[in-house]
């Protein structure tokens, strides 16, 4: 097994939950009925949650650091999280097509994760794909409420989330150079593969929702390399500030 690319693939997948999860988190409160506050809230906190399993296996299988020197203990340069889930929330229909989007995306990646090779991997998959069923009819029903249940108006706004959306979306699936070993060892499927998965199950939905998928949009890229968006700074700022106040502390 090529360690190298292991890591690598486990922590892009960590560092995009970690960020999406800080990024889900800022709704608390601001949302636009009671019930979302509770539901945004609630797939961030699932999300850090997932960002913390990923760091543990780096940590006790790869002798990476400890999972909160890995979340909050990075540079920017050295985190690889993809330009989609450092992009500000925006008005609630981007964070809904965002939130559809990624659990999607999680969803395909997950499941084929199952019967991963790697063991320690495989077992956590089980768990995390039961909670993604969760998260992505939460996005589904939302999208399709608003889509073809909706006004003119909404429908012509998720289309236009969508249209902006699309492709930083692609850059979850940026290839990196160790995952042709990782396919050949049953580690995961490879990018391409989850790609062509993604779209199809996000197809369906957009289908119900009266909605256009776009097509012909270059991705997004540059995260999976440290090169990220002006956005993902000052989060990591305000995401790591009691830390940086004191590493050791004992909460």
């Amino acid at each position: 097994m090529n360690q190298d690319a292991v890591k690598d693939l486990l922590v892009r997948m960590a560092d995009d939950v970690l960020i999406l999860a800080h990024r889900h988190s800022e709704w608390t409160g601001l949302g636009p009925v009671l019930e979302e506050d509770i539901a945004f809230s609630s797939v961030a906190q699932d999300k850090l949650g997932h960002a913390q399993a990923l760091y543990a296996i780096l940590h006790e299988h790869f002798g990476m650091p400890d999972p909160d020197v890995m979340a909050f203990g990075r540079a920017e340069a050295d985190m690889r999280s993809c330009h989609f889930v450092e992009l500000p929330n925006g008005e609630y229909d981007f964070s809904l097509v965002r939130h559809l989007l990624f659990d999607a995306a999680e969803y395909v990646r997950w499941s084929a994760l199952r019967e991963s090779s790697f063991e320690p991997l495989a077992k956590l998959a089980h768990k995390i794909q039961g909670e993604l069923k969760y998260h992505l009819y939460h996005a589904q029903t939302w999208i399709v409420q608003l889509g073809s249940q909706g006004s003119e108006e909404s429908k012509a706004r998720m289309q236009s989330a969508l249209n902006t959306a699309w492709p930083y979306a692609l850059g979850l699936f940026e290839s990196r150079p160790g995952d042709a070993d990782l396919v050949a060892t049953g580690f995961f499927p490879g990018e391409d593969a989850l790609r062509a998965e993604w779209e199809v199950l996000v197809q369906g939905i957009l289908a119900k929702a009266t909605l256009t998928m776009p097509h012909d949009h270059a991705a997004v890229l540059g995260g999976r390399d440290g090169y990220h968006s002006e956005f993902l700074a000052p989060l990591l700022v305000e995401m790591t500030e009691v830390y940086r106040i004191d590493p050791s502390a004992q909460w």
